[in-house]
């Protein structure tokens, strides 16, 4: 603290706050504001935005308010828990068989813990290097943990898979997916990333049902977290080995003496940058859920090595997606957090290496070449929209990209891989009902997740829901600058957070976690 309170930045900067509050025009803008707060017209202002504030952001909806009792729900509800209702029924016809054998005792065991089982499917998908992965391994293991369960639940009559708990909102969603695959302009294109999206349904009905109490909750976030801890060692020993520059990823002349960008067991700088702003949060929440100095200590020590990565990956907009990731965690703990946040943040700009303040400055520079095509990109899906703004193009880049072909190439020769934006992307690919329904399905889960935080609750389980819907705020930021799921290992990652959201309100809501805590 020493050093901050000496460093000239910090000076700088008490000396500005000075100069503000002895200022005439700062002494005009209060005593407008005690006007303006003692007016009628003032009155009636704050009463309309409370009003607002509590209809869009507190109270459900017609919709969600109906949606568990409704026969939608129910029969959904009922059809997603086939495999459940079918291990049942063949433990019953053949119990004595079942009970005797080790085997099925064994997968019975591990389909009660599906909460490990998922936590270490996420290790291992954090820690495959790019080159072995195929990403139709975490669709594959996705079913198999689907499987493992419902063979849990055939000896545990009160395990479910609780598909009620996503909303109407997601599973609209969803539909639209389905839609996007019956009448995409190239159905076979379309089969992989459905499969993807079906891939993901499955880890969020999953992350929401195998959780029943904060201890369960805890095992499940540590073992993801600690797959990207182990990521970030390695991703600091590229940085420190050397990594080549690739010219296509930074701009050579503005970025001059910059080194190369890491990129740890992934394919891409920025694809490990957003798997880092999605996860780091939890680290913070870890440390206040920790009872003893060694958690606190361990949680402390593992969120260095992710920083340092994240630094050297010099993905600008995971930059900021983790900073507002990061704020939106101390606001919802105490917004006086955040002024804390924001001081030591420009007190530490002079001690960052002059690459990443270089770089930093280098955000919203027109100069910049990837900023460049980005627009070059946006101004080629605007002029695809215009013909396909309705109905979209069916989903999965590969049938975005055979649709741009029939327009004129951007200013490089080339046509688009993929809008850059994630909700240009569900626009061009599922029609603009399917984009508002995917828009619509993250708003209302940010919503649930806010209001839940203020309810009644354990504090653990609030510590983990302020990281969920920080981090899931923070990637939503990414999505404006980048398409997160072209790499579709972050897209699991991206809906585990959907899924943790709700799993954290179900604890919330039923107060399970302090029966079985």
């Amino acid at each position: 603290m020493t050093i901050i309170r000496e460093s000239m930045l910090f000076r700088l900067f008490m000396v500005l706050v000075s100069l503000w509050n002895g200022s005439a025009l700062c002494r005009a803008g209060r005593a407008l504001a005690v006007s303006w707060q003692s007016s009628a017209l003032g009155g009636f202002f704050r009463r309309c935005v409370g009003v607002a504030a509590d209809s869009l952001l507190w109270r459900e909806g017609t919709v969600a308010k109906s949606w568990q009792g409704s026969l939608a729900c129910r029969g959904f509800a009922a059809l997603v828990n086939l495999p459940c209702t079918f291990a049942r029924w063949l433990y019953a016809k053949g119990k004595g068989l079942w009970d005797g054998s080790l085997l099925f005792r064994a997968f019975s065991a591990l389909g009660g813990h599906s909460e490990v089982l998922l936590g270490l499917f996420l290790l291992v998908m954090l820690l495959v290097p790019h080159d072995y992965w195929n990403n139709l391994y975490a669709v594959a293991g996705a079913v198999v943990l689907i499987a493992f369960f419902a063979l849990g639940s055939a000896t545990r009559p009160r395990q479910r898979l609780e598909a009620e708990r996503l909303g109407p909102y997601y599973l609209l969603f969803l539909a639209f997916v389905c839609y996007g695959l019956i009448c995409s302009l190239i159905p076979t294109l379309s089969v992989r990333y459905f499969l993807f999206h079906m891939g993901c349904f499955l880890v969020v009905l999953l992350t929401v049902s195998a959780v029943n109490n904060a201890r369960q909750l805890q095992r499940l976030v540590v073992l993801p977290v600690a797959g990207v801890v182990v990521a970030s060692l390695y991703g600091c020993y590229q940085g420190y080995i050397g990594v080549e520059v690739v010219a296509s990823q930074q701009d050579m002349i503005l970025n001059a003496g910059m080194p190369g960008r890491i990129y740890s067991f992934f394919d891409n700088p920025n694809n490990f940058a957003e798997l880092l702003a999605m996860l780091i949060p939890f680290l913070l929440a870890l440390f206040l859920n920790a009872r003893g100095w060694r958690g606190k200590v361990l949680s402390a020590l593992s969120l260095v090595p992710c920083l340092v990565a994240i630094g050297m990956t010099y993905s600008r907009s995971s930059w900021i997606g983790l900073a507002i990731a990061v704020a939106v965690f101390l606001v919802l703990l105490d917004r006086r957090f955040l002024v804390a946040f924001l001081v030591v943040g420009l007190c530490a700009i002079p001690f960052l290496p002059d690459t990443i303040v270089n770089r930093i400055l280098t955000i919203g520079n027109m100069n910049d070449s990837s900023l460049r095509y980005r627009f070059a990109i946006y101004e080629a899906t605007g002029v695809l929209l215009r013909d396909r703004w309705f109905t979209g193009v069916g989903v999965d880049t590969d049938v975005l990209q055979r649709a741009f072909e029939i327009y004129p190439p951007m200013y490089d020769g080339y046509h688009p891989l993929h809008t850059h934006n994630n909700y240009l992307e569900m626009w061009c690919e599922l029609g603009l009902l399917g984009g508002v329904s995917y828009i619509g399905a993250l708003l209302y889960q940010l919503k649930r997740g806010v209001k839940g935080f203020f309810g009644r609750g354990d504090r653990r389980v609030k510590n983990l829901l302020a990281a969920a819907a920080g981090a899931f705020v923070g990637i939503l930021v990414v999505s404006v600058a980048e398409y997160t799921w072209f790499y579709p290992r972050n897209m699991f990652l991206y809906w585990f957070l959907f899924g943790l959201i709700a799993a954290c309100l179900k604890l919330v809501g039923s107060g399970a976690e302090k029966e079985q805590a």
